[in-house]
């Protein structure tokens, strides 16, 4: 048959692995899409660039619009990332009927509406299993398996930089600062971490991730985010010492009413019973909770090249087999149009660390404080004595509105020297 030719944005990490497996793998790829897979191009910034893979150079050209809009052109595969020139060259394509596959998560959580848009109008596919959790499938049940289902939450670890960095600060004591290094010496984060441990990247994908799960447009933007530089070796420790381990995690999630839902990224301290926990290293995993599938979950590498390239190659067959057939793939679902629910009304847990004075009536004072903001405390503790006293509460399930006005409380009451640190509790009561 005449083969399927495809234009390549980008050679870098994942690009150059997406080259290696359409070149390994062809006979099979062209067995499963009922055509061969034609590499047309591969639009790269610098033509004299040593690369990870061989490429033929007469495949290389600098002039990527050119290139996603040749007329002999079928399917354009963007892995360059970033804002622009990404969408300008997506919606070129798209909008000349190609059909395209990204791992672009940035620019989906920004300006999705505009993508999803131009493929409609151009009639071409639009996937982006890629663009969430590397190598794990993830996207696709969402958007199709689970498309008869009510989903009602998702949860989960989705950025494997930070889950890195935390598990070493768990497992051997280390600094936040020594667990960066380690990670950026072994090329799991980047010489400037900021979109990683920030939750900059894991804001981008929970919008992605809502969106799917809830039928409603989501942008980054909209997503609460909260990053990990301000963890302490001494924060993980005590939830050490407590059963608990500290996650960045994702969590999207409706209301009780239905009406709205919640998007948010921070890092939470979860139960070590709890599967989550024991997500080690530079994994991912991802819990989904639906009405009648009940809870998913979803464990994988969530990064990297091979991984990533994988659901590349994925998507790639998807739409190779949609074109040879003359049909498309679902389309943007965003009929329900669900508002997405401010941080401070979501209901949540916290474990408190305030420095306090070595006196009777301390612990009075501080539970007044808690009930005034109609916030019920789950456990309580003193540690230490004299100038090293330390009270350590865990709340019931709050308003984070209620939660972030009793911390302000704390801050002014004289009998607290200071609120060493607070951090959100996730998991079983």
């Amino acid at each position: 048959m005449k083969p399927l030719k495809v234009a390549l944005l980008g050679c870098g990490v994942v690009g150059s692995q997406v080259i290696r497996l359409m070149h390994e793998q062809a006979d099979d790829l062209a067995a499963r899409v009922g055509a061969p897979l034609e590499l047309a191009g591969v639009a790269v910034r610098r033509l004299g660039r040593k690369r990870d893979i061989d490429v033929d150079p007469a495949l290389l050209t600098t002039d990527a619009e050119s290139l996603v809009t040749r007329d002999d052109v079928d399917i354009v595969i963007e892995v360059i990332g970033g804002i622009e020139p990404a969408r300008s060259l997506i919606v070129a394509a798209l909008s000349r009927g190609k059909s395209v596959v990204t791992a672009n998560k940035a620019l989906l959580a920004e300006d999705g509406a505009t993508l999803h848009e131009a493929a409609r109008t151009g009639s071409g596919d639009l996937y982006f299993e890629a663009s969430v959790a590397g190598a794990i499938p993830l996207l696709r049940p969402l958007r199709e398996s689970l498309a008869g289902d009510h989903v009602k939450r998702v949860l989960g670890i989705v950025n494997g930089t930070t889950n890195y960095i935390l598990d070493k600060m768990d497992s051997t004591g280390a600094s936040f600062t020594d667990a960066l290094e380690e990670a950026q010496t072994l090329g799991y984060a980047e010489a400037d971490p900021t979109a990683d441990v920030e939750g900059f990247d894991a804001a981008a994908k929970a919008a992605i991730l809502a969106g799917l799960a809830f039928h409603s447009r989501v942008r980054a933007g909209e997503v609460h985010r909260e990053g990990i530089t301000e963890i302490t070796a001494t924060d993980v420790a005590s939830a050490k010492a407590m059963g608990y381990v500290i996650k960045l995690l994702a969590i999207c999630a409706r209301s009780d009413d239905g009406r709205s839902f919640g998007v948010r990224v921070h890092p939470a301290m979860i139960p070590r019973s709890h599967p989550l926990a024991g997500v080690r290293e530079a994994y991912n995993a991802v819990f989904v909770e639906a009405a009648s599938a009940g809870q998913l979950m979803f464990y994988g590498k969530g990064a990297g090249g091979a991984p990533t390239a994988s659901a590349v190659l994925g998507d790639l067959v998807a739409v190779g087999r949609n074109r040879l057939a003359g049909t498309r793939g679902p389309e943007e679902s965003t009929y329900a149009d669900l508002a997405v629910h401010p941080m401070g009304e979501t209901v949540t847990r916290c474990h408190v660390a305030l420095d306090v004075a070595d006196k009777p009536g301390v612990l009075a004072r501080v539970a007044e404080l808690f009930a005034k903001h109609d916030v019920s405390i789950q456990t309580v503790r003193q540690e230490g004595h004299g100038d090293d006293a330390q009270l350590v509460i865990v709340t019931h399930r709050a308003t984070d509105a209620a939660l972030s006005a009793t911390m302000e409380g704390l801050r002014e009451l004289d009998v607290v020297r200071a609120v060493a640190s607070v951090m959100r509790v996730e998991g079983d009561e």
